[in-house]
């Protein structure tokens, strides 16, 4: 009988486990079936730029995942019975329910109001297409010297505060940031991001907390306001409240507790990858919310999996940060250099070379979840005693690497795009946060 998996969204991280087991495991000792609401591939690193009228090519998951043995299933998922080991899903066809033996949750996250008055009524976001569309829509009916105002000091309110000011010079952009622009950076990426921002004609609003959202303008703490035709708000992210609603330890905002290998602390039969986990790195330092965590995190869990069936080595590999990749419009880009744990040092690459860097991130990290079965393919067979171990809810989670492993050479690099902003958990992030 066959090992059954399912891969819970398909994004980045979801993408990338299904593909990666493809390659890892024989088709016939597993099942492995992708779930996804959408039947794309949706690149969302380049929201911001779908935002300004710039076409984004379909990625249709059905064509990328042919001939991988990976089962694709467009169904939204409404709930989890970790206990009975099921998931709940809505098609097109009405309700129904798949069981599982192995469930790697990568369901990512949503934009989050942060409960501030008038975001959800007046506000637009770009977490996702849907969102980016409306506002590319509200942007193209806009006439020259109409504000718009770009609320998130991090690395998504900064992409697209450029992107935006860069593709519509004719309108009065402006960024309000709740610290201190670029903080986070090194003092040359601060100084770079400050002379693009100049250049563009963007007004920063610097150190201000909004505390409202009307429709013509966006109010703050001290009192003042910030005039705005349009409000784009992207000062943090929420992850799907589905995990929360499980018997799964999470975090008080919802993401899976997971350990080194990305297994859940409380249920060895499930793993979580991307914005939905909870995951640490050098130092024991959580991961931030990005595409740049997210993908690392899904080689981290898929090789977990693998060894697990198979009896094979656990990958013991710590995650560590090198880069944070940062576009400022089409032309200009900032790469941010960091240490292991995600702290900005020295180096950074600015101008048409860092942007090319980073457009060259966002491609290949496409056109790697779009080529799932390229790269080395070592199809073990399943060991059945470790399947059987593999599918017992009662069994421990170990062995597994500890969670928040020291640095070592051969670390998984931790680079590439972000897909925004801040800390973890934060709420106006000065580093990037979802994958």
């Amino acid at each position: 009988m066959q090992h059954r998996i399912i891969v819970l969204g398909a994004g980045y991280a979801g993408a990338v486990v299904a593909g990666r087991l493809a390659r890892r495991l024989r088709p016939e000792d597993v099942a492995v079936t992708l779930v996804n609401a959408e039947a794309d591939f949706v690149e969302r690193v380049r929201m911001h730029q779908l935002a300004v009228g710039q076409d984004l090519p379909p990625r249709p998951l059905d064509e990328m995942f042919a001939g991988t043995g990976v089962e694709l299933r467009v169904a939204r998922v409404t709930g989890v019975d970790v206990d009975r080991r099921a998931v709940t899903v809505v098609d097109a066809n009405g309700a129904g329910e798949l069981a599982y033996d192995t469930l790697v949750y990568a369901l990512g996250s949503d934009w989050n109001d942060q409960g501030v008055p008038g975001v959800a009524e007046h506000a637009h976001q770009i977490a996702g297409r849907p969102g980016a569309l409306r506002l590319r829509e509200r942007l193209a009916g806009l006439t020259a010297g109409q504000p718009v105002v770009v609320v998130g000091g991090g690395l998504t309110g900064v992409e697209a505060v450029t992107e935006i000011a860069e593709a519509r010079p004719d309108l009065d952009v402006a960024l309000v940031a709740r610290d201190g622009l670029g903080d986070w950076l090194s003092a040359k990426g601060r100084g770079h991001l400050r002379k693009v921002c100049d250049r563009l004609g963007v007004t920063v609003h610097e150190h201000a907390a909004v505390t409202g959202v009307e429709a013509d303008r966006v109010t703050t703490a001290d009192g003042g306001s910030v005039p705005a035709a349009v409000t784009v708000w992207t000062t943090g992210f929420a992850v799907h409240p589905i995990a929360r609603a499980t018997a799964l330890e999470v975090t008080d905002t919802g993401r899976i507790v997971v350990d080194a290998t990305m297994r859940s602390v409380s249920h060895p039969d499930v793993y979580a990858v991307g914005d939905a986990a909870m995951a640490k790195g050098v130092g024991g330092k959580p991961l931030r919310m990005s595409c740049a965590s997210g993908v690392p995190m899904a080689w981290q869990a898929a090789d977990a999996v693998a060894a697990r069936l198979t009896g094979g080595k656990l990958p013991d590999t710590p995650l560590r940060y090198f880069n944070q990749c940062i576009s400022l419009g089409r032309g200009e880009g900032l790469i941010q250099y960091v240490t292991g744990d995600d702290r900005a040092v020295r180096g950074a690459l600015t101008g048409r070379l860092a942007a090319a860097y980073k457009e060259l991130v966002c491609k290949g990290a496409a056109w790697g979840v779009a080529h799932p079965l390229l790269g080395p393919s070592r199809r073990r067979p399943v060991v059945r005693e470790a399947v059987r171990e593999q599918a017992n809810p009662g069994a421990p989670a170990s062995p597994s690497a500890p969670t928040g492993a020291p640095d070592a050479v051969g670390a998984r690099v931790l680079t590439g795009s972000p897909v925004p902003n801040g800390p973890v958990d934060s709420t106006d992030p000065g580093v990037e946060a979802p994958a």
